[in-house]
């Protein structure tokens, strides 16, 4: 009824007795339903039920019709299919949609992961590469710090080598990094959750200001009046009394801090490269990079279908050959702990919840845990984890392997995050 009326209004009076069956001016039906709709509660679900009515029918908003009882319509996107395909045939929409999306991704693939011209993975190499003991960085307790990120399998790396070399942290400190690219200023290397947060020796905000620091400490090439220019990776390792920055390059790291004494000549420590297995344990990190260590990344930041099956068969023939060796062998080179399986073992605990899955590292199937392909490469990697003294506490596998989904955008553009794996999934521990 029209307001203080107590005739029932008549359509036929106000021309609208005959409406078609799509409205010619849908806003203006919209207004004269919620005009005249009745008051209070009524009136708010015939104002829901009149909208939803016509934005359906034109498409012109991502809902589709839902029930006015309460319940939230239907996302229907921006409903192109149905509005737009009236006019542009469907296959062209589609394909400019795929066009469209695919330019993006590769863009911001290439920003994530540098690339070659036929969409291969390229890994930069790393601008610092001292070494404790050369003439600039002598071999001496307490001079040098390590900053590290769980999530990272090269950190994992350095962890694993002074964990395993025993160095205490008056020998070598370490710092450990958050990972959040939305709050670091370059990279993704922060010094906790917090702004506030800063790093504990020199002060800075993000792994990006430390390198800016200690750049210009030492008058670097790399750096310029603007800052330290190149890619601000961990794990690092700095000379605290140079204020220097010695490496960061994970291998250079590990060889380093297997080597160095730290002052102490005479502490027993684990020997990761010795002088009888040095050749085969050089030859065996040549292959286990190539195809695995640098082989799941190549998988997981291809842009073509080329770079990315080239990948995917290194990642298969690279676990072939560790299959073969631990069949023989308790490690990859032979019947101890070296230097070969501390390089290996980060990235084989990553595998199953993240080069696997997300990276589709030599099929998306593939899975270490079901120990059907590659049995002797799971009990590999039960014998480090049970038996080889600092591996367990040296990573959080939940962690580590929920982070790749979480901060890697263009390969998780949704960022649903999988229900993380742990030790006990892999089978490592009961």
């Amino acid at each position: 009824r029209p307001p203080g009326s107590a005739e029932p209004l008549n359509p036929g009076s106000l021309g609208l007795s005959r409406l078609p069956s799509r409205p010619l001016f849908p806003r203006l039906r919209v207004r004269f339903a919620l005009r005249f709709a009745p008051s209070s509660s009524s009136r708010r679900g015939g104002r829901r039920a009149a909208a939803a009515a016509t934005t359906e029918r034109r498409g012109l908003f991502p809902f589709g019709k839902g029930d006015t009882d309460g319940e939230s319509p239907f996302d229907k996107g921006f409903n192109l299919l149905e509005t737009a395909g009236r006019i542009v045939p469907q296959g062209r929409l589609v394909k400019t949609a795929k066009e469209g999306w695919r330019f993006a991704w590769t863009r911001m693939m290439a920003e994530l992961a540098p690339q070659d011209k036929t969409g291969a993975y390229r890994r930069p190499s790393y601008k610092f590469n001292g070494r404790i003991g050369d003439a600039n960085f002598p071999d001496e307790a307490g001079r040098y710090h390590l900053y590290v990120g769980n999530p990272c399998p090269w950190c994992h790396r350095a962890v694993l080598a002074a964990s395993l070399r025993s160095a205490s942290p008056t020998e070598v400190g370490i710092t450990r990094l958050v990972d959040d690219p939305t709050k670091a200023s370059r990279g993704g290397w922060i010094f906790g959750p917090s702004p506030s947060q800063r790093d504990p020796l020199f002060g800075c905000a993000d792994l990006r200001e430390l390198y800016d620091r200690l750049s210009v400490a030492v008058d670097d090439p790399s750096s310029s009046s603007s800052g330290y220019r190149g890619r601000c990776t961990a794990p690092l390792l700095v000379d605290k009394k140079s204020r220097r920055i010695v490496s960061n390059e994970s291998s250079d790291i590990v060889r380093t801090i297997g080597r160095a004494t730290f002052g102490d000549s005479n502490k027993e420590r684990t020997e990761l490269y010795p002088d009888d297995l040095s050749s085969r344990i050089d030859e065996t990190n040549e292959w286990v990079y190539r195809l695995l260590n640098n082989g799941v990344y190549r998988c997981g930041f291809a842009t073509t279908q080329g770079a990315y099956d080239e990948a995917s068969s290194d990642v298969r023939e690279g676990l072939r050959r560790c299959e073969d060796a631990l069949s023989r062998n308790e490690f990859l080179c032979g019947e101890r702990f070296t230097e070969a399986d501390l390089r290996l073992l980060p990235t084989a605990l990553r595998f199953d919840g993240a080069y696997g899955p997300l990276f589709r590292a030599g099929g998306a199937h593939l899975r270490l845990s079901a120990k059907t392909e590659y049995p002797s490469v799971h009990r590999w990697m039960v014998r480090c984890w049970e038996d080889v003294p600092g591996v367990k506490g040296s990573v959080d596998i939940a962690d580590a392997c929920s982070s790749y989904y979480r901060q890697l955008f263009p390969l998780n553009p949704g960022g649903i995050v999988p229900t993380p794996v742990t030790a006990e999934d892999l089978g490592l521990s009961s």
